[in-house]
């Protein structure tokens, strides 16, 4: 996280803005984030309410609780995306490994960092024709780079097409695609 703390003190604004950030399509409550981050409901509050009043995040009621995800009109929006890619290594990830391997039709980041949960083990689901020990070879050296373990699951175009029902109810973002 050295790009962002060199920025931003607050350790656990930094986790909300990779958490909202890294899929801009996910959202979460406070009492999941607090859980998720192991702090209290009140330090995370305090972060939430000082990012969605810079309107960095947008909040929707939902009953009693509160719905947060990131804004993607704001005009940083894109800075922070990228800068958000940057510190957990995704554009090393597409330009060492998945702008490497040959016949890749489709790579997609599932479970964790999908959902933005900066967990360590970035998980990643190609679809194409792989040779797995170039795979292998790429993943060690980009893994020293990114210091996150990388999993990946390979799939030919047809079995990619029977698992897309499981993968439709699990996190996952599409992040190249020829």
């Amino acid at each position: 996280m050295n790009i962002l703390s060199g920025l931003i003190s607050s350790k656990t604004r930094i986790k909300l803005l990779v958490r909202l950030f890294l899929n801009p399509h996910s959202s979460a409550y406070l009492r999941e984030l607090s859980k998720e981050f192991h702090l209290s409901t009140n330090s995370v509050r305090e972060e939430l309410n000082q990012l969605t009043r810079a309107n960095l995040l947008k909040s929707e009621k939902d009953g009693r609780q509160v719905l947060y995800s990131a804004n993607p009109m704001h005009p940083l929006f894109p800075e922070l995306k990228s800068m958000i890619t940057k510190v957990i290594g995704l554009d090393r990830i597409i330009d060492s490994i998945i702008g490497r391997l040959g016949n890749l039709e489709k790579a997609y980041l599932i479970d964790d960092y999908a959902e933005g949960k900066d967990s360590g083990i970035v998980d990643l689901l190609l679809v194409g024709n792989i040779d797995q020990y170039h795979l292998s070879d790429l993943s060690r050296k980009t893994e020293r780079y990114i210091e996150r373990k990388i999993r990946s699951l390979v799939m030919s175009g047809e079995e990619f097409e029977d698992f897309l029902p499981a993968l439709n109810t699990r996190p996952h973002l599409l992040v190249w695609e020829r």
